[in-house]
């Protein structure tokens, strides 16, 4: 959705209607997971994608049909496998879209360019296709369900969703129904411990993936813009000063330096905090010592278990730039492996 801000902010400047088409179930193959979504303008502009070539044709269709009467549609096309490349599903298979004018966008929008997330939660099924409730990150709903006890349901799943920025399909057989709920959060941050070569690599390859990075050293001889230009942030200080309060349920640390002066107060903060992912580079033998220096400070093996070391899926590159791949690997690994 964010890279789609532009161009809705763009038409809505010129006086456009918006209708949006997400996907919301996949059955077999699809190049584009659930959530994603293609918009389309009452003047016919067009951003984004949730499939290809005739299906996509297809659902502009549908949404300028919705943008007419004002309606939300739920859109089902099945593929058989000797048509799927032309029509855009590899190797066959089935997808749902939803197709609604745009609503909400405020509130999405002000989501994604702050630092306050919401969710939506959006039926899929049943009567009232389409009804929304947007729901914070203290559980806070609002919109009209018609059932409290519904909305309550949807609003705690959605608020467990959130904290990880996780958008799918939540079932609720009991009540014969069922609701696409999409999280829309800033980035997730990746913190540096530590200027060092390596990191130069990282924060470059990490911001392709969508991370916000935060270089941390306090030797402002290696963290600097000369050396880190695109860095999100670069703060010239103690881990131990920076870190409190800033690592939450989506961020990711990588603890550079081999030095325990720098990393060890930074894995003392992330190992109480619940940082997504926490990796730390050096030898087995580094490690070892370095989970003793731990230990001693009363950190459990539940809580030390919880580090990469060292760090890296083992591609087996000795380059900056090939370690700083392994690391973002092992991060994209983790990320999914989530509820």
């Amino acid at each position: 959705m964010q890279e789609l801000i532009p161009h809705i902010d763009d038409w809505l400047a010129r006086g456009e209607a918006i209708a949006s088409a997400t996907v919301v179930r996949t059955m077999g193959s699809s190049p584009r997971p659930v959530g994603a979504k293609l918009i389309v303008s009452s003047a016919q502009s067009l951003a984004g994608s949730v499939s290809g070539g005739c299906v996509e044709g297809a659902v502009i269709e549908a949404c300028q049909t919705s943008l007419v009467n004002d309606q939300p549609r739920l859109l089902h096309i099945g593929v058989a496998d000797e048509d799927a490349w032309a029509l855009g599903l590899a190797c066959g298979g089935e997808i749902d879209i939803l197709v609604e004018p745009l609503t909400h966008y405020a509130a999405i929008r002000h989501a994604l360019t702050t630092e306050y997330p919401i969710a939506t939660a959006t039926r899929i099924t049943g009567p009232h296709l389409g009804r929304k409730l947007l729901i914070t990150p203290a559980g806070i709903a609002h919109g009209n369900l018609g059932d409290p006890t519904l909305e309550q349901r949807v609003s705690r799943d959605a608020q467990t969703l959130l904290t990880h920025a996780i958008t799918k399909v939540v079932e609720y057989p009991d009540l014969a129904c069922s609701f696409l709920i999409e999280s829309f959060a800033p980035a997730p941050r990746l913190f540096l411990i530590g200027a060092v070569h390596i990191a130069i690599s990282l924060d470059t390859l990490a911001q392709v993936l969508g991370f916000h990075t935060v270089i941390v050293d306090p030797r402002a001889s290696f963290a600097n813009r000369e050396r880190f230009p695109h860095a999100h942030e670069l703060l010239v200080a103690w881990p131990d000063e920076v870190l409190p309060g800033r690592l939450d349920a989506r961020s990711c640390l990588a603890v550079l330096t081999h030095d325990p002066k720098l990393d060890d107060p930074a894995l003392r903060v992330a190992l109480d905090s619940p940082a997504r992912y926490i990796g730390a580079l050096g030898s087995n033998k580094t490690h070892t010592k370095r989970l003793a220096r731990l230990r001693q400070e009363g950190f459990t093996e539940d809580q030390l278990a919880r580090i990469y070391a060292p760090i890296g899926m083992p591609l087996g590159g000795k380059r900056p730039e090939e370690i700083a791949l392994s690391i973002l690997a092992q991060i994209v690994k983790v990320q999914q492996e989530r509820c």
